[in-house]
Formats: structure tokens, sequence, C-alpha cells
């Protein structure tokens, strides 16, 4: 076997200078070194990739649920826009028992009457209310029962029996306000 040609001059003294055993036992713990840093980033990547799937998925549920949510909210909007148009109100108004009003007087800030108020006309025929039954949840709320008309009194019959007390005006139930979403 062929041996090594001695170092000359300037590469003799430096050699000199490191030990010839030990650059075999100085690379191995770079090389280790290397190879956890490696695999660190390798894991690393792993479980920053499993968090970002875990969070698009998460992301894709939540589209989801906002879009069904935008979808009831447009349809409460729908409903809301049938029940107050115009011809609704009348309609409904008609079924408790309403007439259109007169002519309007105003009063002024001095207390004077402005216009000349007129009465509402009378209907052709009153229309009972509609049926319990047939009201829809949210018209039970705003239903008020129709006015009834008070009774013409009753001419005394004899002198000592006490007139009979007024009935009791009827309790109206108060609707109850619900917020409207996205308002």
């Amino acid at each position: 076997m062929s041996r090594k040609p001695e170092p000359k001059g300037r590469a003799a003294r430096l050699t000199r200078l490191l030990p010839a055993g030990r650059a075999q036992a100085a690379r191995t713990p770079f090389v280790l070194l290397v190879v956890v840093l490696l695999g660190g980033g390798l894991i690393g990547l792993l479980v920053l990739n499993s968090a970002l799937s875990e969070g698009s998925f998460e992301l894709a549920d939540l589209q989801k649920q906002t879009k069904n949510l935008t979808d009831q909210e447009q349809a409460l909007q729908r409903d809301i826009d049938a029940f107050s148009s115009p011809d609704a109100l009348q309609r409904r108004a008609r079924q408790l028992g309403m007439v259109p009003g007169g002519d309007p007087a105003f009063l002024g800030p001095d207390g004077t009457v402005k216009g000349v108020p007129g009465a509402a006309p009378e209907p052709a025929a009153l229309t009972a209310p509609a049926a319990p039954g047939a009201l829809t949840p949210a018209d039970a709320l705003t239903a008020v029962p129709a006015p009834t008309a008070p009774a013409p009194p009753a001419p005394p019959s004899t002198p000592a029996a006490p007139a009979p007390a007024p009935p009791a005006p009827p309790v109206l139930p108060q609707p109850i306000p619900t917020p409207t979403p996205g308002r």
C-alpha cells in the first residue's frame, strides 16, 4: 500500500497543529446535529400542515353555516316585506274591524284647530274578526278584539234599583317586540 507523501514547508507546519485522528470524531456530532435539525423541521412542517388543514375544514363549516343563516334571514325579510305591504296591512285591518279614517284635523302649537275633522264612513257591513284558529302565530301577537259599541242606556224600570256597573273595558294583549336580525 502506498503511503501519503509527507507535506513540506508551510503545509507540514499546519498539519502539526491539527491532530490527525480527531477529524473523524469532530464530524460525527455535526452530522447528528444536522439530522436532528432536519427531523425537527420535518415534524414542525407536519404539525403546521395539520393545523392549517383543520383550520380550513372549520372555515368551510363556518362558511356553510353563514350561507344557511343568510338564506334564513332573506326568507324572514321576504315574510316581513309581504306582511308590511299596503295591501296586506289593509286586509289585516279590515279583518280586525278597522275602517279608513275620515278627514284629519291638526292642532297648532297655540291650540288652534286647522282643518275640518270628519267622521270615518260607516262600513256597509261590519265583518266579524277572524276566527282564533285562522290567525298565524305572528298575527296572534298583534290581534286585538273588535271594539264593541256601548249599549244604549236602558230606561230605569224602578227608581229604587241601583244602576248596574258599566262593564270593564276589555284587556288588550300587548304586542311583544321582537328584534329583527341584521338591523
